[in-house]
């Protein structure tokens, strides 16, 4: 009797203690085999399209290349590929951008095996896994007003410690536009000023330091 063809998995992460953990995990499941492991971005686009896998486990935040970058690439070539990404961040903009650009499960890192097993049979299988705690944060993130890419080129700045004056001059704008931004990122964020706009921004993913 044939044997029953076994998923092959492409995994991507830039940590080696990870990668080695996730292979170990899942190379003992008895219908799973990781053919490939990228360190960054970069590598995990070149190894899927050199190998083809059934699904790629990727990291959010690799090198070269992140993992929402790697997933809008991976499907501009194969859009019937299915990824997975896998993060120990749960900011809701992160989230949104990475099921927006093509991923069709997200996976926290701190899951169990128990719960990441099921979700590659699930993606696998052409099915979506959005974990109760994601979708939470989802419908969350509906309720806020979504920022202009210049709101989000001010709070970068405001990130760096720079005053209205200095953003001004670096994002070619005048002061008073600077401090209408500042405004309206404010209310978006529903925050009370600038030190707990970039906190908010940072804990839900709009930037990153």
């Amino acid at each position: 009797m044939k044997k029953p063809e076994k998923i092959r998995i492409l995994i991507a992460d830039d940590h080696y203690i990870v990668r080695m953990g996730l292979i170990a995990l899942l190379n003992t499941e008895p219908d799973m085999e990781v053919v490939a492991e990228a360190s960054d971005g970069a590598q995990a686009l070149e190894f899927f399209v050199r190998c083809k896998p059934d699904l790629a486990l990727l990291d959010m935040r690799m090198p070269v290349k992140n993992g929402i970058q790697t997933t809008m690439e991976i499907r501009a070539q194969f859009p019937s590929a299915r990824i997975i990404m896998l993060t120990a961040f749960d900011g809701d903009e992160e989230i949104h951008k990475a099921l927006q650009a093509g991923a069709q499960g997200y996976v926290f890192k701190n899951s169990s095996g128990e719960k990441l097993i099921p979700a590659l049979r699930a993606v696998v299988a052409g099915q979506r896994w959005i974990p109760k705690e994601v979708a939470s944060r989802l419908a969350a993130r509906e309720s806020f007003e979504e920022l202009t890419s210049r709101e989000v080129q001010v709070l970068d700045e405001l990130a760096k410690g720079l005053a209205n004056k200095e953003i001004a001059d670096i994002l070619n704008i005048s002061e008073h536009t600077v401090k209408d931004h500042l405004k309206n990122i404010l209310a978006k964020l529903r925050v009370a000023d600038r030190t707990e706009a970039v906190t908010t921004a940072i804990q839900r993913g709009i930037i990153h330091l």
